[in-house]
C-alpha cells in the first residue's frame, strides 16, 4: 500500500534532475568530495535540501548518481574502428574519455575519498568504474577475435593499463595527458604487450 507521504512527495526528474546533477559535478570539481555538502548543492541548484534528501539518501548516493549519469560526465562510447589502436584512441580521447576534462576533474576530487568511504567506493565501482572497464574489456576481446592480441593475454589486465598511466601522469606527476600522450602509450606500451 502506498503511504500518504509517498503520494504527495514531489519527484525530481528530467531537466530538474539534470540541473541538480550538474550542480553536484560542478561543486565536486571545485571543492572535492570531503568539502561537498548537500546544503551547497541545494544552494547551487536552487533546490531545498529536503528535496535532495527525498531523492538521494546521502551525499555518496547523490555524488555517484551525478558522476554516473550527468550529461557533463558521460561514459566513453563503445567504438569499433576496426583496429585495437583506433578503438583505444577513439575511446580515450573522445567525450567521456581519459582526455575529457570534466570526468577527470571529478575523478581527481573522488580519488582520496574512496578508501575512506566504503559506501561511496562501492557505488562508484558499480555505477561508474565497472561499466567503463567492461567497455575496455570488450574492445580487447574484439581485438582478440581479429587476431590482434595473443590468446594468453589477459584483457582485464590490459584494460587497466592505459587509464592507470594517464591517471598517474595527471594526478601524481601533474602533467598533461593529451591525445598525443595517449597515442604514445598505446603504441609503446599497450600494443607491444598485446603481441607477447
Amino acid at each position: 500500500m502506498v503511504q500518504a507521504d509517498e503520494r504527495t512527495r514531489p519527484r525530481i526528474e528530467g531537466a530538474r534532475e539534470e540541473e541538480i546533477l550538474a550542480a553536484t559535478l560542478h561543486l565536486l570539481a571545485q571543492v572535492g568530495y570531503d568539502r561537498l555538502t548537500m546544503d551547497a548543492v541545494a544552494t547551487a541548484a536552487k533546490a531545498g535540501k529536503a528535496t535532495l534528501y527525498r531523492r538521494w539518501s546521502s551525499k555518496a548516493d547523490l555524488v555517484v548518481d551525478a558522476v554516473s549519469r550527468a550529461k557533463a560526465c558521460p561514459a566513453p562510447p563503445v567504438v569499433d574502428t576496426g583496429s585495437l589502436r583506433g578503438d583505444l584512441v577513439a575511446m580515450s580521447c573522445g567525450i567521456g574519455g581519459l582526455t575529457d576534462e570534466v570526468p577527470m576533474s571529478v575523478l581527481a576530487s573522488l580519488v582520496t575519498a574512496l578508501p575512506r568511504e566504503p559506501e561511496l567506493a562501492e557505488a562508484f565501482h558499480r555505477l561508474f568504474l565497472d561499466p567503463r572497464v567492461a567497455v575496455a574489456v570488450e574492445v580487447f576481446e574484439r581485438a582478440r577475435e581479429r587476431g590482434e592480441i595473443g590468446a594468453d593475454v589477459d584483457p582485464h589486465l590490459l584494460a587497466t593499463v592505459l587509464p592507470s598511466i594517464v591517471i598517474h601522469r595527471q594526478f601524481i606527476l601533474q602533467q598533461d595527458a593529451d591525445e598525443t600522450f595517449v597515442e604514445r602509450v598505446v603504441d609503446e606500451v599497450i600494443l607491444p604487450a598485446c603481441r607477447r
